[in-house]
């Protein structure tokens, strides 16, 4: 079952249950996979479901250091909460271990040996890791791996 079909599942039972939470976290889901189907003019498949929830969590990582900077503790908690949901329905993040094994295979494939050639090696390692690393943390892997 795919996450698009078990996203609506999950509505019902947290409608049930009465988690307003994860009913209004996966309503806020549902409704924005909704606007990037529409945008793209196309029905998403679990990578671009991942996508937009990955989006999402940079999104509300952002809001939290806002209203830490704020002193707004009850917009943090609240913002923390559908951060917690929403990373649940993302794949498992892999470590920075096996990032830095992936960028070293396709910096061999590539043929990558000094800084300038980082673009050749996002452009190959980002789609596949797409989801399951943020992209940050790929950039700051390669850029640390072809300074060596």
């Amino acid at each position: 079952m795919s996450l698009k079909e078990t996203l609506p599942v999950e509505l019902k039972e947290a409608l049930r249950s009465g988690d307003k939470v994860k009913l209004n976290t996966i309503r806020l889901i549902l409704s924005a996979i909704n606007y990037a189907e529409i945008e793209q003019q196309k029905q998403l498949d679990d990578p671009g479901v991942h996508a937009v929830i990955a989006k999402m969590i940079k999104q509300r990582k952002e809001s939290i250091e806002a209203f830490k900077a704020g002193n707004r503790q009850d917009l943090v908690d609240k913002e923390q909460a559908e951060l917690n949901i929403l990373e649940s329905y993302m794949p498992k993040q892999l470590s920075r271990e096996e990032i830095v094994a992936e960028a070293r295979k396709v910096i061999a494939e590539v043929g990558a040996n000094k800084p300038q050639d980082m673009g050749k090696v996002m452009g190959k390692l980002t789609p596949m890791l797409r989801g399951k690393a943020d992209g940050k943390e790929i950039a700051a892997v390669v850029t640390e791996l072809l300074k060596q």
